[in-house]
Parts: C-alpha cells; structure tokens; sequence
C-alpha cells in the first residue's frame, strides 16, 4: 500500500485510492467545487513522488513542471508527499476595492491584487479568504477597460464563502488563487461571424466580459446575448446591457423570464451555420441551450459551455 505524507502526518492508502479523498479523509480539508479539473480550487504540490494524472492538459505546462497537480483528477499509485495549496504563501494578496448589490441576490465584488494580473475575459479565479475558504468565480471585469477584477457572487444559497462575502468591506484583505482559462473565450477569428452569449443567472458575468471583449476588437458580425433570470429584479446588468445595445446597433439583448424560456430557445434559429455560441449557467440551463442549439443545426465545436455548480466546500488548516 502507498504512503502519503502531509507534513508531519504519515499515513497509509489503498492503490488508487483518488487523492482528493485521501486527503480530505485525514481532514485535511483541500477544497473543491466541480471536481472534474476545471475549477483548480483543489491544487495540491507533489513534492516527491508521482499520482497518475488522469488529466495532465487540464494545467498548463509550467504548473505541472513546479508539481502542482489537481487532486480531484489524481490517483495514488505510488508513495507520495504532498503540500496542500496554502493561501497565506502560495495566494496573491488583494483588497476589495467596492463590494456593492446589483440585485437583491447578487453581490459584485471588485477586487485590486497586489500585483498587475494578465487574464483574459472568461477566464475564472479561485478566491480565498483570510480564513482560508476557498470558491471559484469567473471574472466580469475587462483587462483592457477595467483596473480591478470584478466578480458576481450568486448569494441565494448559504455557503462558506458567501457568508463571508456577504459581511466584506472596502479594504478586506482576500488571497487569489489559481487564475484558469476555462472553455469561455472570444477569438478574433469570429469577428464576421454571428455570437450568441447565452447565459442564466450570474453565468451572465463571464459573457458580460466577452461580450466587451468582443466590441472592443470590432466584431462585426450580430451579437445576440440572452440572459435567462428568476425574476425581472435578477436581470442584474440590464441597465449596463442595454446601454451596450444603444451605441452598438449590433447587439441584441433579450432578457428572459422561465414563463419565456422555451419561446427564446426556440427562436433561436441561425440564418446560417457560421455561428459561435457560448453558453454560461447552471447544469439545467447550459443543457436546454445546448439541446436546443443542436437541433438548430449549430456545429458542436462551435459551442463553447461553461457549468456554475452551486457545491461549496473546503477550508484551509496550516
């Protein structure tokens, strides 16, 4: 049976044995949200000894190089001694800059690191606290346009780091974490093409940055965003979207109700297959408009999804 060690901690597990699991049953607490290597909040440092990967390309070369590995996508195979992810040496210091309702649930938070970040609009960051709780969000903010890194937390449900978020002040000392490009992204290469940004909830955020992103490198093909909500108070940026509309005759915003939604989806017919669309939001939705886009004729590599789970977990001990 492998070993493996924490610290001081020593300890023996089954061959193969996930080391996510491993980890957290010592209660170690190594957080995690998605579990399928996408939202980076479980990176762990492999200081001797190797896991089997089960996803090496999900971190980028020179990550992988230094020996970080994603626990929740690697198996213990071998003796291993590992170093959880501590926000207090490994994070990037940041203060909240403005912490401000856009709806009765959704809370912006616009943060300055202490250093300047390169990012792209739709990439996402796990965010720590000072307590040591970790959640990853997608940036809303621009790279280009804007000089803090702004995020849309979902508040409806109680969690480790919405209750936090909840009670931050200007000045709030937070820790950033890894900084990982998921699916989202705008390429030039679309520019004459048609974009649809179809989001629900705060899928809305990373769309709302491409979208920018996208009008900043003059696309000139239509924009269509869509943004399914629960009620008319949660289309949260439809003052800011609708400003976009009126001095870029090229976006169409529509802002969906669920009495509307299967009405929207169905309108949702390309006049031809050069189309690109992404897709933001909770598992049920991203599904309704992947479906839906798929009878429509929209080329599956054409259709670019990220999933928001709501599963919060995981403090961190020193």
């Amino acid at each position: 049976m492998p070993d493996i060690t924490v610290g001081q901690r020593r300890w023996p597990v089954a061959m193969g044995t996930n080391l996510l699991d491993a980890l957290n049953a010592q209660g170690l607490n190594v957080p995690y949200s998605c579990r399928a290597g996408s939202c980076h909040a479980c990176l762990v440092h492999c200081l001797r000894g190797e896991p089997r990967d089960n996803q090496p390309e999900a971190l980028e070369a020179g990550k992988r190089a230094e020996g970080w590995r994603l626990a929740c996508q690697c198996q213990v195979v071998d003796d291993l001694c590992v170093a959880v992810f501590d926000p207090a040496t490994d994070g990037l210091p940041a203060h909240v800059e403005a912490c401000d309702w856009l709806s009765p649930d959704v809370l912006r938070l616009r943060l300055q690191p202490s250093r300047p970040l390169r990012y792209h609009a739709g990439q996402h960051m796990v965010l720590w606290t000072e307590s040591g709780v970790a959640r990853p969000y997608s940036l809303a903010s621009l790279p280009q346009e804007d000089r803090f890194l702004e995020f849309h937390i979902d508040c409806r449900q109680p969690g480790a780091f919405v209750d936090i978020a909840k009670g931050l002040k200007a000045g709030a000392a937070l820790r950033l974490g890894e900084l990982r490009g998921g699916a989202l992204r705008y390429d030039p290469g679309w520019q004459d093409s048609a974009l649809w940004l179809l989001a629900a909830g705060t899928g809305l955020a990373p769309l709302y940055g491409i979208l920018r992103e996208a009008l900043r490198q003059g696309h000139s093909g239509e924009i269509r965003l869509v943004h399914l909500a629960r009620e008319q108070a949660q289309h949260y940026l439809a003052s800011e979207l609708k400003a976009l509309a009126v001095h870029h005759p090229s976006v169409r915003i529509e802002l969906v109700l669920p009495e509307a939604f299967s009405h929207a989806l169905a309108a949702l017919r390309p006049s031809s297959r050069q189309v690109h669309a992404l897709v933001c939001g909770s598992p049920t939705s991203v599904e309704a408009y992947s479906k839906r886009l798929f009878l429509a004729g929209v080329p599956r590599n054409q259709v670019l999804a990220d999933v928001f789970t709501g599963r919060e977990t995981g403090v961190f001990h020193s």
